[in-house]
């Protein structure tokens, strides 16, 4: 007898792809309860998680070329769990260009062209400027460039704030501190050289805005340990009880946080501000590293204002792309 062999059906074709489009997608809908006790982990895939959902054509092309209807079907819970979580980021929600125009660009301490940035930045029409990465050897040239543009300016350590309007009761803020009931705030005089944070009070026509500028610690992928975050932790938590113990009601955060505000990590600082580029953005906003963005790790954070616009300027010298936004009261 000569038996001839029957095809699965198209439900029971592609189950591995089938496999992997559920696991995709409950990736991303738990990856709040990834541990990062293992190799941190859970902050490494939130840093990346939007570009889980280039696993979504992949599949589909695989699905397509199996006829599977299992491993068609099954997509449909990643697609819809990474519009659920990003779509929203897809269109322009600018509206307007608000009364205060504010930029942050960690300007690299490996700059070639600290002149040129300067010049770029001025022609942003930016009304304050926050930079990180300052280096004693550049400060003096964007202090050059900006003077005409920006009267008003404070550096301490390797950040700096410039700024049309008048500043006052400027200080550091420690994020290398171990962090305790309340963030400590430092005076002028007393900031290290290394000093990575600082807060101003910028004076506007509808009163003052408490404005922080931050620079936090880099993160490493090291073979051994994983990702490695413990200095940006460390300095996020800092910075998150300063702001929580800023008696202004108006705050603007600038600055390099090193990591995205959908990295848990950064959850103290996410429940008390809001991310002009989820409020106000055109897109994902990417802005590391300059040559390919993949990631949002230079962030504008607000209170107490409304965020009517958020962009990203172009490349300067610097690794990293300025990022903007508008704000109004």
């Amino acid at each position: 007898m000569i038996r001839l062999a029957t095809r699965p059906g198209p439900w029971k074709r592609a189950r591995v792809s089938a496999g992997l489009a559920l696991s995709l997608g409950l990736l991303m809908l738990l990856h709040a309860r990834i541990p990062n006790r293992i190799g941190g982990l859970g902050s490494l895939v939130e840093t990346f998680l939007p570009w889980f959902g280039l696993f979504v054509p992949v599949l589909l092309a695989r699905a397509l070329w199996r006829r599977s209807a299992a491993a068609t079907v099954a997509l449909v819970l990643p697609v819809v769990v990474w519009f659920n979580l990003f779509g929203g980021l897809l269109g322009d929600k600018s509206h307007g260009a608000g009364e205060l125009t504010v930029v942050s660009h960690n300007v690299g301490a490996d700059n070639p062209d600290p002149t040129g940035t300067a010049r770029d930045l001025a022609a942003s029409g930016a009304d304050v400027l926050a930079l990180e990465e300052l280096t004693p050897r550049a400060t003096g040239s964007y202090e050059k460039e900006l003077a005409t543009a920006y009267p008003y300016h404070a550096v301490l350590g390797t950040v700096g704030v410039w700024s049309r309007l008048p500043l006052s009761d400027t200080r550091a803020v420690d994020t290398a501190m171990d962090v305790g009931p309340l963030a400590a705030t430092r005076p002028a005089s007393a900031t290290a050289a290394d000093n990575r944070a600082l807060r101003t009070t910028v004076a506007t026509d509808r009163g003052p805005l408490a404005v922080y500028v931050a620079h936090l610690g880099s993160v490493r992928v090291l073979p051994s340990s994983g990702f490695r975050t413990d200095d940006r932790d460390r300095g996020a938590k800092a910075l998150a009880k300063a702001v929580a113990a800023e008696p202004d009601k108006r705050v603007v955060l600038l600055g390099d946080l090193n990591g995205t505000t959908d990295d848990r990590e950064f959850g103290a600082l996410t429940s008390q501000l809001r991310s002009v580029q989820d409020a106000a953005g055109d897109g994902f906003g990417f802005s590391w590293p300059a040559k390919f963005p993949v990631a949002r790790i230079d962030q504008i954070l607000v209170r107490g204002v409304r965020p009517t616009s958020s962009w990203v300027l172009p490349a300067t010298g610097s690794d990293h792309l300025p990022v903007a936004a508008g704000i109004s009261w």
